[in-house]
C-alpha cells in the first residue's frame, strides 16, 4: 500500500511561486481601488470599504495558508505607496497579515463552507471572519498612530472604529463575491436570464438614483435586495449589495445627496451603517433562502425513494399473494 503521510506534491513549489506574485498583484489593484474613496476621520484618512482583507480572505479560503507570503507582499507594496518606510510601517504591515490569517483558521476551525449555503456558515462569516479577526488590523493600526504621535488619544476610538468596520465591510462584501467566481464552472445555465437581466436593469438604474436623491431614499435598496435573494440566492443578492455599497461610498465621498449636509462623522456613521446593514441582509437571507432551498429538495428525495420502497414492496406482496392461488389451483386439477 502506498504511503500518504509525508509525501509531497512535486508541483507545490511551483504553484507557490506563481501564487505570490498573483496574490499580492491581487491584493495591491484592490488596495488602489479602496484608497480612491477616502473620509477623515480626526485628522486620519480612513477607507469606508478596505477591499484586500476581502481578497485576502477569499483567497486564503481557497488556496490555503499557502498564499499568506503574497498578502503580506501586496499589503508592503500598498503601505510602501502611501508613507515612507520606518519601523512603524512594519507593525501596521503584520496587523492587515495577520488579521485575515486569523480570520480563516478561525473559518477553517468552526467547519466554515464556502459555499455559503448554510445561515451557520454565514453567521460565521459575520462575526468570526469579519468583525472578530479585523479587531487585529484596527487596534494594532490605530494604536501604531497613537503611539507614533499621529493621533491624538481623543481621537483615538473614532479611528479605531472606522477602521474596524472598514476592513469588516470589505470581508462582508468582497469574499463571497469571490467565493462564488470560485465556484463557476463553464458552461453557465442560463435559466431566468430574463428576470435577471430585468432585475440588473433595475438595480443599475434605481441604486445611482437613490444614493444621490437629495431625498432619503436608500431603503428603497433593500427591496431589489430582498428580491435578489429570493430568486437567485447568493449570486444576486451578493452582487447586488456590493454595487449599492459602491455607489453608496461614492455618493459619501462625494457629500452627495442624502450625505451632503452631514458632518464628517455623520457621513462615516451613516455610510458605515448603511452598507453594514445591507451586507448582513444580503448575506444572512441568502444562505437562509439556500439553506431551506437544499432542506425541501432533500424531504423531496427522500420522499422519492420511499415511494419507490413502498411500491416496490408492494409489488413484492402481491406477487406473495398469488402464489398459493396458483399452487391451489395446480393441486385441484391434479387431483381431478
Amino acid at each position: 500500500m502506498a504511503a500518504v503521510v509525508g509525501c509531497r506534491d512535486p508541483r507545490t513549489p511551483a504553484v507557490v511561486a506563481l501564487l505570490t506574485p498573483a496574490v499580492a498583484a491581487c491584493y495591491y489593484a484592490s488596495g488602489q481601488l479602496g484608497l480612491l474613496r477616502e473620509l477623515v476621520v480626526e485628522g486620519s484618512v480612513v477607507t469606508p470599504i478596505w477591499p484586500p482583507t476581502g481578497v485576502s480572505v477569499a483567497f486564503l479560503l481557497i488556496f490555503g495558508l499557502r498564499c499568506w507570503p503574497g498578502i503580506a507582499l501586496g499589503a508592503f507594496f500598498v503601505i510602501l505607496s502611501l508613507t515612507s518606510l520606518d519601523p512603524w510601517a512594519f507593525g501596521v504591515l503584520a496587523g492587515n497579515t495577520v488579521a485575515p490569517v486569523v480570520g480563516y483558521l478561525l473559518l477553517r476551525r468552526t467547519g466554515f463552507r464556502t459555499d455559503l449555503a448554510r445561515l451557520r456558515d454565514g453567521l460565521i462569516l459575520v462575526f468570526l471572519g469579519a468583525l472578530t479577526a479585523m479587531l487585529i488590523s484596527s487596534t494594532t493600526g490605530a494604536g501604531i498612530l497613537l503611539a507614533t504621535g499621529r493621533l491624538e488619544w481623543p481621537g483615538f476610538w473614532a479611528v479605531w472604529l472606522a477602521w474596524w468596520v472598514g476592513d469588516a465591510m470589505g470581508v462582508l462584501i468582497v469574499t463571497p463575491v469571490l467565493l462564488l467566481l470560485s465556484r463557476v464552472r463553464p458552461p453557465l445555465r442560463l435559466s431566468r436570464w430574463k428576470e435577471a437581466s430585468g432585475l440588473a436593469l433595475i438595480v443599475c438604474c434605481a441604486v445611482p438614483l437613490t444614493t444621490h436623491s437629495s431625498v432619503s431614499l436608500l431603503f428603497l435598496v433593500y427591496p431589489l435586495l430582498i428580491w435578489a435573494a429570493l430568486r437567485f440566492q447568493l449570486a444576486g443578492s451578493m452582487l447586488c449589495a456590493l454595487f449599492a455599497s459602491v455607489m453608496t461610498t461614492v455618493a459619501a465621498t462625494d457629500r452627495a445627496g442624502p450625505f451632503e449636509r452631514l458632518t464628517r462623522v455623520e457621513v462615516m456613521i451613516k455610510l458605515q451603517a448603511f452598507n453594514g446593514a445591507m451586507a448582513l441582509t444580503a448575506l444572512i437571507l441568502s444562505a437562509v433562502i439556500t439553506e431551506q432551498i437544499h432542506t425541501r429538495r432533500s424531504v423531496e428525495r427522500a420522499c422519492h425513494e420511499l415511494v419507490e420502497v413502498l411500491e416496490h414492496l408492494t409489488a413484492g406482496e402481491t406477487a406473495d399473494a398469488r402464489a398459493p392461488l396458483e399452487d391451489g389451483g395446480v393441486g385441484r386439477r391434479q387431483r381431478e
